[in-house]
């Protein structure tokens, strides 16, 4: 089964920049890497420098309306999933796309969860860039997590933000081994009121990554973003909690 790693955050807080080094610093401990963007602003396949065709919301249009007769829905859903695929360098892209539209979807999301949990048997990791509300998430179209990165910036905002996502995965039922919050373009430790803010929300700091002014440049930019040294370090002590002491 694979380890699979859900990030979380608002919007600009470097959240999908983030995942996108995740991806190319877990390639180095093994492969292959699902990297799933599940935020309906799609912009993960920039940061790892990839293109796609289709997403799976345009899958969920298409089977809603039509299948073919010999085809079951879970079996064309499946098949139109693979063919949504995008192959990388050790790694592999699925894009969600946008929410939901009017009508119900109950069945098509179902199909949804047991084909990523069916696939995620395939990788050894798994990178969920997720949107800031953590939709899918409380849709249940995904599996457990084994590690949670809530992302913030040092702002009060980025921080409710990153504590609204983590009580909405609590209440999602959605069984979670770890979690960590990311403070990320960082100059100093948080405040003694920011720290509070953590403390009662029941939320840990795994770690603090600082502002870098060329990455944030690459990435205003829409070029592909690898880790430094410095950043690889970080995450790595990020996953040691779950991935390598088995908590």
């Amino acid at each position: 089964m694979a380890y699979i790693i859900a990030v979380a955050g608002k919007g600009g807080v470097g959240k999908t920049t983030i995942s996108a080094m995740l991806v190319q610093h877990l390639l180095k401990i093994d492969q292959p890497v699902l990297a799933v963007d599940a935020d309906p602003n799609s912009n993960l396949n920039v940061a790892l420098g990839m293109e796609y065709e289709e997403t799976i919301a345009d899958i969920r249009e298409e089977v809603k309306k039509q299948t073919p007769d010999n085809f079951s829905k879970s079996e064309f859903f499946g098949l139109r999933l693979e063919e949504a695929l995008s192959e990388g360098n050790g790694f592999d892209l699925l894009v969600m796309g946008r929410p939901e539209g009017p009508g119900c979807y109950c069945a098509v999301n179902n199909i949804l969860r047991d084909y990523l949990l069916r696939i995620s048997k395939k990788y050894k990791f798994v990178v969920i860039d997720n949107e800031a509300g953590m939709e899918h998430l409380s849709r249940r179209t995904a599996t457990d997590i084994d590690l949670l990165l809530l992302v913030s910036d040092p702002t009060m905002v980025g921080l409710n933000s990153a504590i609204n996502a983590f009580n909405t995965a609590k209440n999602a039922g959605v069984k979670i081994k770890g979690i960590k919050l990311v403070i990320n373009k960082s100059k100093s430790e948080l405040e003694a009121d920011k720290l509070e803010l953590i403390k009662k929300a029941g939320l840990k700091i795994g770690g603090y990554i600082g502002y870098q002014e060329e990455l944030q440049k690459n990435s205003e930019k829409g070029y592909s973003v690898k880790p430094e040294d410095s950043l690889s370090l970080v995450l790595d002590q990020l996953l040691a909690m779950t991935l390598y002491e088995g908590a």
